[in-house]
């Protein structure tokens, strides 16, 4: 194998937990120590001698903020790097990486993020300003590309938010697989739990306390009714404080820092592809092409089934996230899917969460050597898709890479009508809560002649009825945007 076979040597996870303004640290502050926590996880402060420094944009006003990172941890000529929003980009920059290191034009990539939605959850509620620094600059280098995800057929309806359009995938999923509504929210309850119990034995996990299905499904104080069938506990957890970092570097430069051989991780394949990016042109609500073609892509890559696969993460900011992945991929659901725990409980710290996925497997697959270990990794609304496979071993052969964009882009697209007057047959819907109770839903319909349409209501009857009764599948009239049964 060539001398520049990428590894991954130093990582870390940290969190805070707001006591008050006068001590919250801001994004970039804890960004600086996840940097510097893995250094030291490596046993090399060398490491902070990186090329190139690389940040995943969050919810903060930093608009260089690698430069920030790079000049504190004493790097300041480093590359520095910024990527777009998307929880898919952090497998998407660590893919890139790793080729990067394997080609010689770099020695040592830093990677690295935190969000602070605790913090910045408590300043809204007080009407504190934070007064966060901006950062300002352009990146040597951006990775990925801001990208217009909302079809104007969505925008007319105001259809956009993760919370209204996943649950219309869930609701076509469980017409596709012929759940009823109450079968089919215990499922996923089942599911979430879970996911739960593993967070409870994640010590980098956000929220330990083991949730059984049934606290999950049931509306509470504690458990609000956010968009049907999700309460509260299917959601991400963006509320949280959290930073991690990796580094990675090539064999040699691990040997002649002299990191032990312990640390080393070494990414085997990745894989990038994208689904159709509007919503409303999917063929379905419940597949994703993208996942089929590029996961199975990195597994052939890695020379990997599902079933060598000892560890995986899959992406789950909801519930048919997961489901979906699975069923693309050929993973049984029966089996642990989470090595965190997912973003409700080990938290969803927004664009970031997966490289404190990344980080937890490869602390387990330190504990467990010559285990392989895969990721998932998920931008969107299921849109963009990245995957990584992971092990102590080092590969049988270089890190490989494979770009499946032109087979998805091959695959059959839906044309939306905009201003439809008539019938059509509901593939999925929303139902969503305020306050006061339910106050919407969103439907998207089939027509005759296979193209779609976008109706919503706001009649309170109906919308209760669609939290009790299958609506997938059946008629529905659609004239000014109103749907109506």
């Amino acid at each position: 194998m060539s001398q520049h076979t990428p590894v991954l040597v130093g990582i870390s996870h940290l969190e805070q937990r707001f006591t008050d303004f006068d001590t919250a640290k801001e994004p970039v502050q804890l960004m600086i120590e996840a940097v510097e926590k893995a250094a030291a996880d490596a046993g090399s402060k060398a490491l902070m001698n990186a090329d190139s420094v690389r940040v995943i944009k969050g919810i903060w006003p930093y608009s260089d903020p690698a430069r920030a990172v790079a000049q504190t941890i004493g790097c300041p000529n480093a590359e520095t790097v910024l990527s777009p929003f998307g929880g898919n980009f952090v497998q998407t920059v660590l893919n890139q990486s790793a080729l990067d290191i394997q080609s010689g034009a770099h020695e040592i990539i830093v990677l690295t993020g935190a969000e602070c939605g605790n913090t910045q959850a408590k300043a809204a509620k007080a009407g504190h300003d934070l007064d966060w620094a901006e950062l300002p600059g352009t990146p040597d280098r951006l990775i990925g590309a801001e990208k217009d995800m909302r079809h104007d057929a969505e925008r007319a309806i105001r259809l956009g938010r993760p919370i209204q359009i996943y649950p219309i995938m869930e609701t076509a999923l469980r017409h596709e697989t012929g759940l009823g509504v109450d079968e089919h929210l215990q499922h996923i309850a089942k599911l979430w739990a879970g996911f739960s119990s593993v967070a409870a034995s994640n010590p980098n996990a956000w929220l330990r306390e083991a949730k059984s299905a049934e606290e999950i499904r049931t509306i509470s104080g504690s458990n609000r009714p956010v968009s049907f069938p999700y309460p509260k506990l299917m959601n991400s957890n963006n509320n949280v404080d959290q930073a991690a970092a990796l580094i990675l570097g090539s064999e040699e430069k691990a040997k002649a820092l002299g990191i032990p051989r312990e640390k080393w991780i070494y990414p085997w394949a990745g894989s990038d592809a994208q689904d159709h990016y509007y919503f409303s042109n999917r063929d379905n609500f419940y597949s994703s092409p993208a996942i089929r073609f590029a996961g199975g892509k990195c597994l052939e890559l890695a020379g990997s089934t599902p079933d060598d696969i000892d560890m995986i993460d899959v992406y789950s900011c909801f519930p048919v996230a997961v489901q979906i992945a699975c069923r693309e991929l050929g993973f049984d659901m029966s089996r642990q899917l989470t090595v965190t725990g997912g973003l409700t409980f080990a938290g969803g710290p927004m664009n970031n969460y997966v490289m404190h996925s990344i980080v937890r497997m490869a602390q387990l697959l330190r504990e467990q050597p010559g285990k392989r270990g895969m990721i998932t990794a998920n931008g969107g609304y299921i849109t963009k898709h990245a995957f990584g496979i992971y092990s102590s071993e080092a590969p049988e052969q270089p890190f490989r890479h494979a770009d499946m964009q032109d087979q998805v882009d091959a695959t059959p697209k839906r044309d939306v009508v905009m201003e439809y007057q008539g019938a059509g047959t509901v593939e999925g819907y929303s139902v969503m809560y305020g306050p006061e109770g339910l106050t919407k839903a969103f439907v998207g319909a089939r027509l005759a002649d296979g193209r779609r349409a976008w109706g919503t209501s706001t009649d309170t009857d109906l919308l209760q009825s669609m939290t009790e009764e299958e609506f997938c599948g059946r008629t529905v009239n659609i004239a000014d945007q109103t749907a109506t049964f």
